[in-house]
């Protein structure tokens, strides 16, 4: 598990961030997107910049040069934005006629919306290039956050989780991609290529396995058209292996990973075959937005980052309860308040050593996975520290 705060600066457009990377099946895409993927980031964003930076009001520290005591989790962005479709100003010669061509209103935050996917896809694919070269093991899911322009921009692709607390009302700031919450997205995948199944699955979904015993009678079923439940008469089809098998944290794609979106797993296999499971798997993030200058934030309204490992045990509420309880006891001009909160978090989810094992609150058995926590301050509108 790498996390990753960037502390690069030029001049031009202020920008920070924050990341999270959980891995499996070895630490190598992790170790190497946390080094690489703000590269990605601030190259994709590169392209646009003149555009933000011409187009709209920024604050002082934002353009120019950086006053004295910028945080040292900024960047900045500069380079003309180029449009790469050639387009000319009005009135050129590679400009079509007025009633030939019409253009759609891009709104910036799109334009950063984008970046972000681009560079997730960019990351995979270089993860993808070089993995046998620098031995690249494994995969990871990835969490990042940019400030940019007065608003934050959430990219989620895995398990992990972003929320914001402001005032003591939670906000949630990503949703989590396992195979129960992109059901129909890999059915439907699996129904247009049925060659990725390799003849050893099926598509369909059951209330459980089907029995050889049950050829012939009806069950109830779900394909990806579907978000309830219908009968069908068993054929000798449904016996195979189901694409997406257990629920919870126990669903499995192919029987092998519980995650959906995240980068790297090129090699990943179903165990004892040659069927690739990395079809299924996208490393496309959600892309949430919020815009810091429509509220006033207090000195204890954070946006929290962390890893499934923090959210198997506790809820968005017992976090949200945490926070409020732990900071105000806090003294407001300690330097290190936020990141007592985010260690008071993760030994909540990891708990006491007890008899029967370590327990939580309720005497509720404590994570076991591992835990990586962001507490960060949300101050001043469109400042954050």
């Amino acid at each position: 598990m790498q996390a990753k705060e960037d502390n690069q600066e030029s001049e031009g457009v202020s920008c920070h961030y924050w990341s999270l990377f959980d891995g499996h099946a070895g630490s190598g895409a992790a170790v190497v997107a946390s080094r690489l993927l703000q590269h990605h980031i601030t190259e994709q964003l590169q392209d646009i910049v003149e555009i933000l930076k011409n187009s709209a009001v920024l604050p002082p520290t934002c353009l120019g040069e950086e006053p004295e005591n910028t945080p040292a989790n900024s960047r900045t962005l500069t380079r003309a934005a180029s449009l790469r479709g050639g387009v000319g100003a009005p009135g050129s010669p590679s400009t079509p006629p007025t009633r030939f061509f019409t253009e759609k209103k891009i709104p910036h935050e799109c334009l950063v919306i984008g970046a972000l996917e681009s560079a997730f896809k960019e990351m995979d694919l270089q993860i993808e290039q070089e993995r046998n070269a620098y031995n690249i093991s494994g995969g990871c899911t990835a969490l990042v956050v940019i400030c940019l322009l007065g608003k934050l921009y959430v990219a989620n692709a895995g398990d992990s989780r972003a929320i914001i607390i402001r005032s003591g009302e939670i906000i949630p700031m990503s949703s989590e991609f396992t195979p129960e919450t992109e059901r129909q997205r890999l059915q439907y995948l699996a129904f247009m290529q049925p060659h990725l199944l390799g003849n050893e699955f099926t598509h369909l979904e059951f209330p459980r396995r089907v029995q050889r015993k049950e050829l012939g009678k009806k069950m109830l079923y779900r394909d990806f058209n579907m978000t309830g439940w219908a009968y069908k008469t068993i054929e000798d089809d449904d016996l195979k292996f189901p694409l997406i098998y257990g629920e919870g944290k126990k669903a499995r794609v192919m029987a092998t990973i519980g995650v959906t979106r995240g980068l790297g797993d090129h090699d990943l296999k179903v165990h004892d075959s040659n069927i690739y499971i990395k079809p299924f798997l996208s490393s496309a993030p959600e892309v949430r937005v919020y815009d810091l200058s429509k509220y006033e934030h207090g000195a204890d309204d954070v946006l929290i980052l962390a890893t499934d490992g923090l959210w198997d045990v506790l809820s968005n509420e017992e976090v949200a309860e945490a926070i409020t309880q732990f900071l105000p006891n806090c003294d407001p001009d300690d330097p290190h308040r936020y990141t007592l909160a985010a260690q008071d978090l993760v030994m909540r989810a990891r708990g006491v050593l007890k008899d029967r094992g370590w327990r939580i609150s309720n005497d509720r058995l404590g994570s076991g996975d591992d835990i990586s926590v962001y507490v960060i301050p949300l101050i001043h509108g469109n400042k954050l520290s």
